[in-house]
């Protein structure tokens, strides 16, 4: 995670209202929050300010949330960071295809605020794991010295 004051979520949903809700709930949840309206907005907010987590809806105009997330794990700026896919398709193919596309996480909409709160912080916890195993595995591989 980023050495800010509190994680920053990047809200990526081209429904204002729903792009409004969910950023008011995490800011009252205590997160920062970022919004994107399209594909194109996301991509270029994420290579700009580098979110420690995505929520990304998948059916959006410009670009589809699906070549989004895929550039941004393509891209090594970005490809650190958990995507999580909203959609209002429950199908069992979409969650697949998400994971396929690089999201890390896959939520039905409409879900509930708590719910994906608790997802958010779950995929931050992990992260912040990973990101910690490695800085101490390689720490403890240079470490090493044979005499």
């Amino acid at each position: 995670m980023s050495k800010r004051d509190q994680p920053l979520v990047l809200v990526v949903e081209d429904y204002q209202d729903a792009r409004e809700m969910y950023a008011a709930y995490l800011q009252f949840a205590g997160y920062g929050v970022a919004e994107a309206a399209n594909g194109v907005e996301a991509v270029e907010k994420a290579q700009e300010l580098v979110p420690d987590i995505v929520l990304m809806d998948l059916a959006l105009p410009r670009m589809d949330g699906w070549e989004a997330t895929r550039r941004l794990k393509a891209d090594p700026r970005t490809r650190h960071i958990p995507v999580v896919a909203l959609t209002g398709h429950a199908l069992a193919g979409h969650a697949e295809g998400a994971r396929e596309a690089g999201c890390d996480a896959f939520v039905t909409k409409p879900c509930l605020p708590d719910a994906l709160v608790a997802e958010i912080k779950r995929l931050l916890d992990q992260h912040t794991l990973k990101s910690d195993n490695k800085t101490s595995s390689s720490t403890t591989k240079t470490s090493r010295k044979r005499p």
